[in-house]
């Protein structure tokens, strides 16, 4: 009789359990399994690891098991709205253009080199990612994508916690560490992370066909390289916070991130006539070059809460260094020309190049938020960025039949300081009545750009911009569990040091690259409408997205007689290839966004993270594309006995549609096995990805009216690793951060910052 009776009570608490799911603050993903015991019978409850608000989607980290062993970014291919391709490029909303958060607060470094530091950072130090789809005016203008918002321990845990975790694989090495510790109203956390990696052999190569208006000075081209290359990459940071009493609180941050790497690589270039198809000129290189760069910021921020609750007053004070460094070596050899073509291998001549970009930065906020007549929320604030970017690149060369001594080419350098003061002020008003919520905001920011050259060609020049940025976003709960949202919002982006830098690059004399120091700022309108259901056993998410920009900044190559490079030291008049910046495009993309998580049984998991989008553009002109994408990452989790747990995962990309082309097409697939000891303390995974086939191959296209290049890479894409970790100490509460802090997310990367390219 008392064992039926611990069973009817045992099957009441799990309806209960059921229902409360129905709740909203149910949908809290703080693990995936919760279980009870009573008298021999066991419940199990699954919560979901994604979670919807009005403006952002949450993804759970820490309680995914994968991220024991996976890196940060490997972790992203999981999280709705976002895609991440094979070679690590990342897009937010069906956009490379975003910005990168961490605990609230931007990370420059990690904007404008995600792909470095996001695989360079175990996902075991991070508790949750925020996907914000729609930011509110709090948030600064930039960010056409959104925003992603990591989230580590330090924010959460307090108390005396630490983990320790170790990795290794066939191409990296590295360790991490975190740490929490209280002290009467002191409360620290701290985190650190080294990482080492070896990039194998790889190889590359194009070829360029030149098509329509062919003349004595066009030329084919066939090229092929290799390289191999080393690194390293380590990122620290310490947060604290001390509560001066029960409505003031004083918290304060550092940050530091460094990396650095080496590589060698030769090369052979071929050219020849369209005309005769006879060889015109040859030449080999080799060619090694080394690159460091950083990022250190810190900021304090004093928060006043009131009587009211969430009524908050935050005055806020940031500074950023970021400091890049590189350096790079070419010589040519075994060169060989026709007639008429000496003059061109004339211009091919040993070069050092030496680089240095530097920004230095100061912020100073205030925000101020209150509620009112218990629906209503007002938010405000004023800001002021004063920002110093400065760009020395040197040259030194010889020529290739000289082992003498560099001599400095003045010609080919560019010293040039770049200012950029941002103020900027908002509005928002929020409401929430019943099943429905909304928010609207205008943002307005004034802009002053002064750039000043030191040497090399350009001229000074001052710019002005005022933008007034409105935000509106709509939500209805449907049930308790499922929400349906409208929005509409205006992103800017600013082009950055790496897009302005008017430094002529002729290292290769058939391909030329230039910054453009007179782009003006983007400008990007989206509306959006999504539904969401998350329970326990089913979460699918439903994302409808439609974009257009006018005057997006579009990487733009052009075949054209040398002679027509403004700057280009002893032209020749043969066609080249010439690639720089400008704010020619008008593009728009329809997306859908689908991410479906279906807990199978208390043990199994299955989920799909797709997008498929369609995208139009051109250049007012002759250039124009468009066509389909398809993006779709899949995979399933099994718990077996005595803690251990299989995962599988596959993943796949169509070739994304740019301006002037196609990328490239890719696939993976990977598996794991992980083994939990001592309560989830000790963790040991096992992971292999890609152990089919060691190398993977990538495709380019790019064309014009007057040419069609093809180009390929051959990249190691084969992995085994093993990655272990272990906790000591207890978790209990939560260290506390300001509400409101800095965040500067207004300055759009460079071409290889993958975080900050061009919108699609």
């Amino acid at each position: 009789m008392k064992r039926f009776i611990f069973i009817l009570i045992a099957t009441l608490l799990s309806l209960l359990s059921a229902s409360a799911q129905t709740k909203a603050d149910s949908l809290r993903a703080d693990s995936i399994y919760k279980s009870m015991e009573l008298q021999g019978v066991e419940i199990v409850k699954q919560k979901s690891l994604v979670k919807s608000d009005i403006d952002k989607i949450t993804y759970d980290i820490e309680n995914d098991p994968d991220s024991k062993s996976n890196t940060v970014i490997e972790m992203l291919r999981k999280i709705p709205m976002v895609t991440v391709d094979g070679e690590d490029n990342i897009q937010v909303n069906g956009s490379s253009s975003f910005k990168i958060y961490v605990n609230n607060k931007p990370n420059q470094m990690m904007s404008n080199n995600p792909k470095e530091v996001l695989k360079s950072m175990p996902a075991t130090s991070i508790k949750k990612i925020e996907v914000i789809t729609n930011p509110g005016p709090k948030y600064d203008a930039e960010g056409v994508g959104g925003i992603l918002n990591i989230i580590t321990h330090g924010q959460r845990i307090e108390g005396y916690t630490a983990t320790f975790s170790g990795n290794v694989s066939n191409r990296s090495a590295g360790g991490s560490t975190y740490a929490t510790v209280k002290s009467g109203k002191l409360m620290m956390s701290g985190r650190y992370s080294y990482n080492y990696y070896n990039s194998p052999r790889s190889y590359s190569g194009s070829s360029r066909k030149t098509i329509g208006n062919i003349t004595d000075s066009s030329s084919d081209l066939e090229s092929g390289s290799t390289s191999k290359g080393h690194g390293h990459s380590q990122f620290g940071s310490f947060e604290a916070s001390y509560e001066i009493d029960t409505l003031r609180l004083l918290t304060a941050s550092f940050d530091l991130y460094n990396g650095g790497n080496k590589s060698i690589g030769d090369g052979t270039t071929l050219a020849t006539s369209p005309l005769k198809q006879t060889p015109l000129y040859r030449y080999a290189t080799n060619n090694h070059s080394k690159n460091n760069y950083g990022y250190i910021d810190g900021g304090i921020d004093y928060q006043r809460s009131f009587s009211v609750p969430e009524r908050l007053l935050t005055f806020s004070y940031k500074i950023e260094h970021e400091p890049d460094k590189s350096e790079s070596h070419i010589d040519y050899l075994d060169m060989q020309a026709a007639d008429g073509w000496e003059n061109f291998l004339l211009r091919l001549k040993n070069q050092y190049n030496d680089g240095n970009e530097r920004t230095m930065e100061h912020t100073f906020q205030i925000d101020y938020t209150t509620p009112f007549a218990k629906i209503h929320t007002l938010e405000t604030g004023l800001k002021y960025i004063l920002r110093n970017n400065s760009s020395e690149n040197d040259r030194y060369e010889r020529t290739a039949y000289d082992s003498g001594d560099y001599e400095f080419d003045r010609d080919h350098s560019s010293h040039y300081k770049h200012r950029n003061d941002i103020f900027a002020a908002y509005f928002g008003y929020g409401l929430k009545l019943n099943k429905l919520s909304g928010r609207l905001g205008l943002r307005y920011e004034h802009t002053l750009q002064d750039v000043e050259y030191k040497l090399g060609r350009g001229d000074d020049f001052k710019k002005h911009f005022n933008d007034y940025v409105p935000s509106a976003s709509i939500g209805y709960k449907l049930t308790q569990t499922s929400n349906l949202r409208l929005g509409y919002d205006m992103r800017i982006y600013r082009p950055g040091i790496w897009y302005l830098n008017p430094y002529l690059d002729d290292s290769t004399p058939t391909n030329i690259h230039q910054g453009n120091s007179h782009l003006d700022s983007e400008k990007s309108h989206s509306f959006n409408l999504s539904y969401s259901n998350f329970t326990p056993k089913f979460n699918i998410n439903l994302a409808l997205r439609y974009g257009f920009t006018n005057n997006s900044i579009e990487n733009v190559v052009r075949m054209m007689p040398d002679t027509q490079i403004p700057g280009l030291k002893n032209p020749t008049g043969k066609d080249v290839l010439y690639t720089t910046y400008e704010n020619i495009g008008r593009s728009q993309a329809i997306n859908l966004n689908t991410y479906v998580n279906w807990n199978a049984t208390k043990n199994t998991r299955i989920y799909v993270n797709g997008r498929l989008s369609y995208t139009d553009m051109d250049d007012g002109g002759t250039l124009s594309n468009h066509g389909w994408s398809l993006f779709a990452y899949g995979g399933a989790q099994q718990t077996l006995p005595k803690d251990w747990r299989l995962t599988f995962n596959f993943y796949g990309i169509t070739p994304n549609i740019n301006l002037q082309g196609r990328g490239s097409s890719y696939s993976s697939y990977s598996m794991s096995v992980q083994k939990s000891w001592l309560k989830n303390r000790l963790n040991l995974t096992i992971s292999a990805s890609n152990f089919l086939k060691k190398y993977k191959r990538y495709n380019y296209t790019t064309e014009d009216t007057s040419f069609h290049a093809d180009s390929w890479s051959k990249n190691v894409n084969q992995s085994f690793s093993l990655n272990v970790s272990y906790r000591i100490g207890e978790l209990k509460a939560s260290v506390r951060k300001a509400e409101r802090s800095i965040s500067n997310d207004d300055v759009k990367g460079g071409e290889s910052s993958g975080g900050g390219g061009d919108s699609e």
